[in-house]
């Protein structure tokens, strides 16, 4: 622990010359003890310690965004850990700051409650993507990371798969629908590619296609209903049920990937100055032959009762005008983060196998990278059995947050196997836990390439 003992009195000097904007600590919920405040670019943060700390301070992306009244917060105190965090408000898709933000909120929770033992970068969603750039940016800082339904594919990466989903879906469905340069009208835009998708939806042709376009962009075939219950688990060979899949990850359920793709590409496009994707280049014959063996089944078998021959479809993209990407925006994206597989800290992922936001073929690119850079024994990928984005129960997440810690206490992993998660899930919130076993498909669109 030396160096991180001379890391952490670095970080708490530097919290103490930054402004002075936080506020006393106070009683916040239950016994615990809080204390939140602005950083220097005016992010709010938020921190709450039990009054018997294990030690271990836990650090989110999202926490000061009503992360008190979690359900998992309840459960963190009640075992020991401070927890808290800051919000995306002020840095939205600048990741580089989020990730230095991280590192600032950590000094802020040590100047008012001292150095911890274990400082651990978790979060969903944006908030995984940036604990797996913390592990990677700051690991002199933090003691370990815990990304859940990140897009561990990078920005750059998963922008460029969302691109080949929505540019199928324009090339040989709605011509009129915008892929890049997304109007200042978000909710509009965001209503016509539903409502396009949805009347699509109701023709075979239209099924057909949607399937294609899904299965391109390594889309799940599962997914939620308007009220964000899950549907049935498709079998495999129910082409039906996995083509119904493909539309509600693609367009149903509280949040579609459509909607994302049009709210989040518009948010990058403003900070970036221009459009940081692109396909030329790419083949997506060949992208689809990596598509999930069900998935290329529905294609198949959909686009013959629909009459429409696939290879003549696959030309079309083939010979569509391709999107070429704004040199500066793409380094734009690239500044945020670039996950190149260095670690010199444990991480530990979750990620849902029906995640039609984070796909979970990203999690083959990280997996990847941290392998061929000679780290895998510092990192474990785990898989939940869940439709919908960062869908986890309270005992889900705990699991891993416990186990993280005993990997950090003993200094070699616990068993992370899905009937030991389970165990530990259910023993947490008594909700079954629903880790399995699973290996995520090749990711399409890795950056970089090589």
């Amino acid at each position: 622990m030396g160096i991180k003992i001379t890391a952490l009195a670095a970080g708490v000097a530097l919290a103490a010359a930054l402004p002075a904007t936080a506020q006393a600590a106070e009683p916040c919920v239950g016994t615990a003890t809080c204390v939140s405040g602005q950083l220097a670019d005016s992010t709010p943060y938020t921190f709450a310690k039990p009054l018997r700390w294990n030690g271990t301070v836990l650090v989110d992306l999202d926490f000061a965004a009503g992360g008190l009244s979690s359900a998992l917060t309840a459960s963190l105190l009640d075992r020991g850990y401070a927890v808290g965090g800051t919000t995306r408000t002020v840095t939205s898709w600048n990741i580089a700051r989020a990730i230095d933000n991280q590192a600032e909120a950590l000094g802020r929770f040590e100047s008012a409650f001292g150095p911890a033992r274990y400082a651990i970068a978790e979060g969903r969603s944006m908030g995984g993507m940036v604990a797996a750039g913390v592990a990677q940016v700051h690991p002199g800082r933090f003691d370990a990371a815990i990304p859940m339904c990140g897009g561990l594919g990078g920005a750059v990466g998963q922008w460029n798969q969302k691109l080949d989903t929505v540019f199928t879906l324009k090339t040989l469905l709605f011509p009129d629908l915008p892929v890049t340069a997304i109007p200042a009208d978000v909710p509009g835009t965001q209503q016509r590619w539903i409502s396009a998708a949805t009347s699509a939806q109701a023709t075979p042709a239209g099924k057909a296609r949607i399937a294609l376009a899904a299965a391109i962009g390594q889309l799940p075939a599962w997914g939620l209903a308007a009220d964000g219950s899950p549907t049935p688990v498709p079998a495999a060979p129910d082409v039906d049920g996995v083509e119904q899949g493909m539309f509600l990850a693609l367009a149903g359920g509280p949040l579609p990937y459509l909607g994302q793709a049009v709210s989040s590409r518009r948010a990058i496009e403003q900070l970036a100055g221009g459009n940081p994707s692109w396909n030329t280049g790419v083949d997506y014959a060949s992208q689809l032959k990596t598509a999930e063996p069900s998935q290329q089944n529905a294609v198949r078998r959909l686009y013959e009762r629909a009459g429409l021959d696939l290879r003549a479809d696959l030309s079309r993209l083939a010979a569509a005008p391709r999107v070429s990407a704004d040199p500066a925006a793409v380094r734009y994206l690239t500044r945020g983060i670039v996950f190149t597989g260095d670690l010199r800290i444990p991480v530990l992922t979750v990620n849902g196998t029906g995640d039609q936001i984070s796909t979970v073929a990203q999690q083959q690119s990280y997996g990847r990278l941290v392998s061929r850079a000679g780290n895998a024994s510092l990192l474990r990928q785990t898989y939940v059995r869940t439709a919908g984005h960062c869908t986890y129960t309270t005992g889900e997440q705990q699991a891993a947050i416990d186990r993280m810690l005993t990997r950090l206490r003993t200094g070699h992993w616990p068993d992370t196997a899905p009937r030991t998660m389970n165990a530990l899930a259910t023993g947490a919130d008594g909700v079954p836990g629903r880790y399995l076993p699973y290996t995520p498909p090749r990711f399409n669109r890795p950056y970089p390439t090589t």
